[in-house]
């Protein structure tokens, strides 16, 4: 099992260094990042929304016949944590670090999702896993920098957003292939394509709910100039050629993009 968790863990820690690099270029400014925090957030709800509705919500629809309903049950689930954590939280000083724990939590479960589909697919076949690691790969650094806006917007110190944003978007990838290692070759792509409707939900929820609070604040036009940026940017990062050629299903074993009628 060691051998086969090589390539996986390779490119898992790859995804969790381009993270990490993220992380250190927007921390390096931590009193800059803070009195930008809105502006950052904002960015962010923009490059987030856009990457759900380009990249993980189409590869949920395209391996998951359940994907419209585990988006709404993602979306649905978000609302109710945000909502139980205010009721836990009544307008206490606590309450507004407290939430951040919806959005940090949606991005660490998206980033856990990630290693699995790099052991899954890299136990279909090598070339399958490096396809869907260079893909997933591009939208680990804005992911990065999408945890660290939240936690900072949210009033926890640069030190700790710092901490907090590596544990949820860069630790749980390579941890995601180790959790999912021993089990992958029972994953089939419709489970996978569950798994991605419902971080599809929640991340959608994240992008139009509090990562979109400092439109309240910010002055109309740097609100507008910040989404586009972030908008800009996804649109730039999903059209990226690094896909791959178009796979028969009938060619060879699965990868992320197969949809999963055509395998039944």
């Amino acid at each position: 099992m060691l051998q086969s968790m090589q390539a996986p863990l390779f490119f898992g820690l790859i995804a969790a260094f381009v993270t990490t690099v993220a992380l250190i270029a927007v921390a390096a400014r931590g009193d800059w990042s803070e009195r930008h925090s809105g502006l950052f957030a904002l960015a962010a709800g923009g490059m987030l929304v856009t990457l759900s509705l380009l990249h993980i919500t189409p590869e949920a629809f395209a391996l998951s016949r359940h994907a419209p309903a585990l988006i709404l049950t993602g979306f649905l689930g978000g609302l109710m944590i945000s909502f139980l954590i205010r009721v836990i939280f009544p307008e206490s000083g606590e309450a507004g670090q407290a939430a951040a724990v919806t959005p940090v939590m949606a991005v660490a479960l998206h980033s856990f999702i990630d290693g699995i589909i790099y052991s899954v697919t890299f136990a279909a076949s090598f070339s399958s896993g490096v396809y869907a690691a260079l893909s997933l790969l591009l939208h680990k650094f804005p992911e990065g920098i999408i945890a660290f806006a939240i936690l900072r917007r949210h009033g926890i110190s640069n030190r700790r957003a710092f901490l907090l944003a590596f544990l949820a978007a860069a630790v749980t990838t390579p941890l995601g292939v180790i959790a999912s290692s021993p089990f992958m070759y029972g994953l089939g792509p419709e489970m996978v394509g569950n798994l991605f409707a419902i971080s599809a939900g929640l991340l959608l929820y994240v992008a139009t709910g509090p990562l979109m609070e400092p439109l309240k604040e910010e002055p109309p036009l740097r609100s507008f100039l910040a989404l586009g940026a972030g908008v800009t940017i996804a649109v730039l990062i999903a059209s990226l050629p690094v896909h791959g050629p178009d796979h028969s299903p009938h060619d060879g074993p699965w990868r992320v993009g197969d949809h999963i009628d055509e395998r039944a």
